[in-house]
């Protein structure tokens, strides 16, 4: 799937110019020109990464990479911008920033830089844990098998939320950015198909996917 990369500026002429160089290269990009744009557009898209000015964003820029963590604690951020002075570098890497570059800057130094953190994240996904026992039960998500019954991939990335969450209550938004990359009536759907298909395969673990109103699902141990 592509990498969506979403590049916030109040300059439209450096954000489409941007923009088409991070397309040239094969990314997928959105542009907003303000902080409030950004921050809506978050909450139905999913997005790999974010490209945040500082300033004419249309608030202030810190309180932009505050929210943009408290709602995303895993978005890699990368602050674009002509403040210079250490006070906004400390305070831009305080609040979650992941890189601070200055304009004007290199495109292809950005780019190196975006594909160095991509590159960290991803080997952190792939060292995270990976095949659970469910009361006996085998589910393996690199295989994508339960017992050796083979899984969907969806159902596979699916499940793996839940059991790297047992207990928990997983947001259904969350679910849905993260594995549909957009939260709608037909994602949403969908997801109901998928959890169901699911429910064949941990019930007779022992297991049940309940259903948290207006929260989302947590998958507990009925023994």
């Amino acid at each position: 799937m592509d990498t969506r990369i979403l590049v916030i500026d109040g300059d439209i002429s450096l954000s489409t110019v941007l923009s088409d160089y991070l397309n040239s290269r094969g990314y997928q990009t959105h542009s907003a020109t303000t902080g409030k744009e950004a921050l809506d557009f978050l909450a139905n898209v999913y997005c790999d990464l974010a490209l945040v000015e500082l300033q004419n964003v249309g608030m202030n820029g810190f309180d932009l990479i505050k929210e943009l963590r408290h709602r995303n604690a895993d978005l890699p951020i990368i602050v674009l911008t002509t403040r210079t002075d250490r006070e906004s570098q400390m305070r831009a890497f305080q609040l979650g920033c992941d890189d601070y570059q200055f304009k004007p800057f290199s495109m292809d130094i950005l780019i190196y830089r975006i594909e160095a953190i991509l590159r960290r994240i991803r080997k952190r996904e792939e060292s995270k844990q990976r095949v659970f026992n469910l009361n006996g039960h085998q589910f393996d998500a690199t295989r994508q098998t339960f017992d050796g019954e083979h899984l969907s991939g969806r159902e596979s990335d699916l499940l793996l939320m839940f059991c790297r969450n047992e207990d928990e209550v997983v947001d259904r938004h969350r679910i849905l950015v993260a594995l549909w990359k957009e939260d709608n009536a037909f994602t949403s759907r969908s997801m109901g198909v998928y959890i169901n298909h699911l429910r064949r395969f941990i019930e007779p673990a022992g297991y049940s996917l309940v259903a948290v109103r207006g929260k989302g699902y947590k998958l507990v141990f009925n023994g």
